[in-house]
């Protein structure tokens, strides 16, 4: 199967329309979760060019590095602890506009500048994050936020029935 996922419209949003039915049918009939996550970074990468995406799975109490488009990036993250730990305790989406700005951010990149945290929620526990930075500031929008969300609601729904 093959799919492409590069656009030529600048409108994020309709970027974003654009993107989702495409998503859920190059996921919809596969149950692996690191193939589901290997493809789900690949698309969005692909599709928004963003600086680093990837997924954070939750193992043994921490988040571990899972399927990822980017630079090397850190292996584990406890929760409560950086961006993505912090979504996970809290079990919602964290916006930011500056790394520098975010209490106790993990560094695992020094050219990230902005980042995008989306908890993956299954049946009210949250499973694993979906990780997006830029290498720009306030990158990152209520736009990005909703569809995101989007995104990982049907990473969910695919993936842990």
């Amino acid at each position: 199967m093959e799919a492409s996922f590069k656009q030529t419209t600048t409108n994020k949003e309709e970027r974003y329309h654009l993107f989702l039915p495409q998503f859920e049918l190059l996921i919809s009939d596969e149950q692996e979760e690191i193939s589901v996550l290997a493809n789900a970074a690949a698309s969005l990468r692909e599709a928004f060019d963003f600086f680093w995406v990837g997924f954070y799975i939750i193992k043994n109490e921490q988040l571990i590095l899972g399927p990822f488009q980017g630079s090397v990036a850190c292996y584990r993250i406890r929760k409560g602890k950086g961006v993505c730990g912090t979504a996970w305790a809290e079990g919602r989406t964290l916006v930011v506009p500056d790394v520098d700005q975010f209490p106790g951010h993990i560094a695992c990149s020094s050219l990230s500048r902005s980042e995008i945290v989306v908890p993956i929620i299954a049946n009210g526990e949250v499973k694993g994050v979906l990780d997006i930075d830029s290498d720009q500031l306030n990158s990152f929008e209520e736009t990005d936020r909703f569809y995101l969300e989007q995104v990982a609601a049907i990473i969910a729904k695919t993936l842990y029935k």
